[in-house]
C-alpha cells in the first residue's frame, strides 16, 4: 500500500427533502420541528500511480429529478417530505464542469432508499456497486419492512452492470464464473477491485481497500438497512473524509446530544418503529464513527459528512467544496 496514494472528493448537489425531527432524534424540544436538508452526492476521483488512469466514482445519486417516475408507494411517501426536489441532480452538477455520465466508471450506493438512488439509468455505462445483502431489496425476494420509507423498486438496477459486495463474514473470493459471465465487460474489469478481503481498520470492524493503496475504503456500516455502506477517503493533504450515508441523520447524534428516535405507527400495531432497520446495530456503527473522530489513530484527522448534513452543506458551499471545488 502506498502511503502517498489519495483520491479527490467533490460534493455534488443532488436534491433536497424535509425531515420531521420526531422520526430521527430524541428527546424533542418541539414535536412539530421539521428541517429541509440536502441529499448529498459525491464525486471521488482516483488516479493510479502506476498507469495514470483516472477512475471516477459517484457515491449516491440523491433524489430523482422526475419525482413522478418513482414507483407509486415511493412517490406517495415522498410527498410527506415536502418541500422536496430532485431538480438539481448529479447530471447537472457534473455537466456544469464538463463531465457526463460516460465519464463515470462506478456508481456506488450507500444504500437503496429512494432518496439516494436518483435515476440509475442516467448512467448507462457505469458499473453499480451495492453493499452486502442489498440485492434482495430489489429482486423481489425480501418481504416488506415496516415504515413507508422502506419501499424499494424491483428491477431498478441493470444486474449485468451491478456488483454486490460479498458478506463481511465470508472469505474474499471473486464472483462465481457463471455470475461473472453475465456481467458487462466493464463490470468484469472492475470486479477485482471489489473482491478484496474485508479487514478491520481502527474502530471499523470491516473495510475493503478498493484500489489496494489505502486511498479509498468501503466501510461496512450495518444497522440502517440491508447493504448500508460508507466510504473512507484519504485526501492529498493526508487528512481523511468519511462519507457516512445514513449512519446519522442529525449531527447531534454524533455529538451525543441526542439519541436515535423510535415511534409507534397505527399501520403496524404493536411494533416499535425506527428509521433504522436494526437500531442496536445502527448505534454500534455510530459509536465506531464517533470513536474515530475522537481517536483517529493512524488516520490522524477525519472529517465526517452524512448525506443529509444541512449545516455542512451550507458551509461547504461558502467554502467552494462543491465540484469543481473539493474537500
Amino acid at each position: 500500500m502506498s502511503s502517498k496514494a489519495f483520491v479527490s472528493v467533490h460534493a455534488l448537489s443532488a436534491g433536497y427533502l424535509t425531515l420531521p425531527e420526531r422520526f430521527f432524534v430524541t428527546p424533542l424540544e418541539d414535536p412539530t420541528a421539521r428541517k429541509t436538508v440536502p441529499s448529498l452526492s459525491f464525486l471521488i476521483q482516483h488516479t493510479s500511480q502506476e498507469t495514470g488512469k483516472v477512475t471516477r466514482t459517484v457515491f449516491d445519486l440523491g433524489i430523482r429529478q422526475k419525482l413522478e417516475d418513482y414507483a407509486a408507494p415511493i412517490f406517495k411517501h415522498a410527498q410527506t417530505r415536502q418541500p422536496l426536489s430532485g431538480d438539481h441532480d448529479t447530471l447537472k452538477s457534473l455537466s456544469a464542469c464538463g463531465l457526463g455520465p460516460d465519464d463515470i466508471d462506478i456508481v456506488m450506493f450507500s444504500h437503496l432508499h429512494w432518496d439516494h438512488i436518483g435515476t440509475p439509468s442516467d448512467y448507462p455505462n457505469s458499473t453499480y456497486i451495492i453493499g452486502p445483502g442489498a440485492a434482495k431489496l430489489i429482486d423481489g425476494s425480501r418481504a416488506a419492512a415496516t415504515g413507508s420509507h422502506n419501499h424499494f423498486e424491483e428491477g431498478m438496477l441493470d444486474m449485468k452492470r451491478t456488483i454486490e459486495l460479498p458478506s463481511t463474514g465470508l472469505p474474499a473470493t471473486p464472483p462465481p464464473l457463471e455470475e461473472q459471465a453475465t456481467l458487462s465487460a466493464q463490470a468484469q474489469r472492475l470486479a477485482g477491485y471489489f473482491s478484496r478481503p474485508w479487514h478491520r481498520k481502527g474502530h471499523f470492524e470491516a473495510v475493503l481497500d478498493v484500489f489496494d493503496d489505502g486511498s479509498m475504503y468501503v466501510v461496512s456500516a450495518p444497522g440502517h438497512i440491508d447493504g448500508h455502506i460508507n466510504l473512507l477517503c484519504r485526501l492529498e493533504n493526508g487528512k481523511h473524509v468519511y462519507l457516512a450515508g445514513d449512519s446519522c441523520h442529525d449531527r447531534r447524534l454524533l455529538t451525543g446530544e441526542k439519541g436515535v428516535a423510535t415511534w409507534s405507527d397505527a399501520a403496524y400495531p404493536g411494533v416499535i418503529c425506527c428509521i433504522h432497520q436494526d437500531k442496536g446495530q445502527a448505534e454500534k456503527t455510530l459509536r465506531a464513527i464517533r470513536d474515530t473522530i475522537r481517536d483517529p489513530g493512524e488516520l490522524k484527522e477525519v472529517e465526517v459528512v452524512f448525506a443529509h448534513d444541512w449545516a455542512w452543506e451550507q458551509s461547504a458551499k461558502r467554502e467552494g467544496r462543491f465540484f469543481p471545488g473539493g474537500l
